[in-house]
């Protein structure tokens, strides 16, 4: 079984960027720079055949490549923040991409996504992490932006799961024209 994921890798200058932020939370375990990415939907463990299926399909489809931009952060879980993440502009070209892969793989039978797609890069895990302290990260560095970059291809990741976290490896890109 292959664990695979649909994302936009940043670039190196958005990721170092993003990686010299890093720190200051008790109780957060940071994103390594290699793998902070845009995930554009979530697969899960698929098998290989489903997984060549998956790349055929996504090799077929067509779209314009778009400007995108990093503006602010966020946390999942108020009460007590699970992860802290940048936030991605919400621009049509990108909400575009992303329904066209979801109904593209839909139509393979996946099930599709169940949540409302938030476009994000996850800086942080958070174990019992002080919300005071997330909350100050947050209002430390604001306001932030950070971009805009082109955004010329999207990627198929494989994710290995390890006692570290993860690790991901992009397998395919998808250029936009």
């Amino acid at each position: 079984m292959i664990r695979l994921f649909v994302g936009l890798p940043l670039p190196k200058q958005v990721s170092a960027r993003l990686a010299l932020m890093a720190g200051g939370i008790p109780g957060a375990r940071w994103t390594e720079v290699r793998n902070l990415h845009v995930t554009l939907r979530f697969v899960g463990e698929v098998d290989e055949t489903t997984a060549a299926e998956i790349d055929a399909t996504l090799a077929m489809l067509r779209a314009p490549e778009f400007e995108l931009s990093l503006d602010g952060f966020g946390t999942f879980g108020r009460a007590k923040p699970s992860h802290l993440w940048a936030s991605v502009e919400r621009v049509a070209p990108l909400l575009h991409l992303q329904s066209r892969i979801e109904t593209a793989l839909s139509r393979l039978g996946l099930v599709p996504e169940g949540r409302k797609f938030l476009p994000h890069v996850t800086l942080a895990r958070l174990k019992d992490a002080p919300t005071a302290r997330v909350q100050d990260f947050i209002g430390r560095n604001a306001p932030f932006r950070l971009g805009p970059w082109t955004v010329e291809h999207f990627t198929l990741f494989q994710s290995h799961l390890g006692r570290a976290g993860a690790e991901y490896q992009g397998i395919a890109d998808y250029p936009l024209s």
